[in-house]
């Protein structure tokens, strides 16, 4: 009986002594995580926002982005929104740039951690090509047309992953509506 409860306590003690150095490495961690995370952001908004590497890229409160063409602000490049859906077996962080006409310029996947060989083919490239194929079948299109093509849209899904090209499509669509609803809500508030 001793033995056993000698064997628990070190058992616990070592559990503790791993939770406080877990802790410790995270907060360590954390700072460059933050860091990394924002540096994707902004590699994340130049690629969807095709024009603003050398001008500005600014936040606002509702949570969207506005790049311009030049430092000034002067040169309107569009929109951005980052939008959070659920995939098959992890959450899908997408990036999506609009025009002034709201017109899709390009979707870009920041994070995704779905099943290899499946859902993880969001984000392959296929020979020849310098961009993702799934990411692209955006470019171009309005907010009506963000369907998959089992659901009598221009947008194919990916075979074996239902789930996961359903999740970016739709997110993009609802994301997209809540852009122009907010948009649309500011406009309102001026006018009145």
């Amino acid at each position: 009986m001793k033995e056993i409860v000698k064997f628990a306590v070190v058992l616990c003690l070592v559990m503790m002594i791993a939770a406080v150095a877990l802790s410790y490495v995270h907060s360590l961690a954390r700072p460059r995580i933050l860091a990394q995370q924002q540096k994707d952001l902004m590699a994340g908004l130049i690629a969807v926002l095709p024009g603003s590497e050398l001008g500005v890229i600014t936040s606002h409160p509702s949570g969207y982005y506005t790049g311009y063409a030049s430092k000034d602000s002067s040169d309107l490049i569009g929109h951005a929104f980052p939008v959070v859906s659920r995939g098959y077996s992890s959450d899908i962080r997408t990036l999506v740039g609009l025009d002034t006409a709201g017109v899709i310029l390009s979707v870009k996947i920041l994070f995704q951690q779905e099943t290899p060989g499946l859902g993880t083919r969001i984000e392959e490239t296929r020979r020849g090509e310098s961009e993702p194929w799934f990411q692209n079948q955006f470019r171009g299109k309005s907010i009506e047309e963000i369907r998959l093509d089992k659901d009598g849209g221009p947008i194919q899904g990916i075979t074996g992953a239902t789930i996961t090209s359903k999740a970016v499509t739709d997110g993009v669509r609802i994301g997209l509506r809540r852009f122009q609803e907010s948009v649309n809500a500011a406009i309102q508030n001026i006018s009145e």
